[in-house]
């Protein structure tokens, strides 16, 4: 890999997490829509990338919001579960011809379809797990179905939002000498 490939990610990374801490702590709908941005670092990671390096990267964005949010693990254990299912729902998109081995996760490459199905399924799950796993009660199961699908398609509207502002339309590829 080169050392573009890393730096870029790395530039992704903090800023994820600053936009995370300092903006969207802020900004919430109705009480209940959160967008939880910081995910967008482990969605828009190139698509073959190692099973363990993605599951650190997985603990490490969670593990360095739940600092800032004081949520003891709730966060990283909530993208640590998504890094895991990131390969499986890849497999399960994979298109006809396949993905080319330096292909990014770009809406631009992949086409609206693809893309809002690979999003809105990894950013229900994430926030599945991060309200459960903050409530662990069913006793308001309801208010917390709620919470979850108005934070999922707030944060899927904020992420085809970030692609179309700030990724290229040109075919993104990552090289791999």
């Amino acid at each position: 890999m080169n050392s573009s490939f890393g730096l870029r990610n790395i530039a992704q990374f903090f800023v994820f997490v600053a936009l995370q801490i300092l903006l969207m702590d802020s900004l919430v709908l109705f009480s209940t829509g959160f967008c939880f941005i910081y995910i967008a670092f482990l969605l828009f990671l190139p698509l073959v990338i190692s099973r363990v390096w993605l599951l650190v990267l997985g603990f490490v964005v969670g593990f360095t919001v739940d600092i800032f949010y004081d949520t003891m693990g709730i966060h990283a254990a909530a993208s640590v579960l998504l890094a895991f299912l990131r390969p499986l729902l890849l497999n399960l998109l994979t298109p006809r011809d396949g993905y080319d081995s330096g292909d990014a996760v770009n809406i631009h490459t992949m086409g609206w379809r693809w893309f809002l199905a690979y999003t809105f399924t990894l950013v229900l799950v994430h926030h599945t797990a991060v309200f459960f796993l903050e409530t662990i009660s069913l006793q308001s199961a309801v208010y917390t179905m709620v919470k979850i699908l108005l934070s999922t398609l707030f944060t899927s509207i904020v992420m085809v939002i970030l692609q179309l502002l700030f990724f290229s339309a040109k075919r993104e590829r990552i090289d791999y000498r």
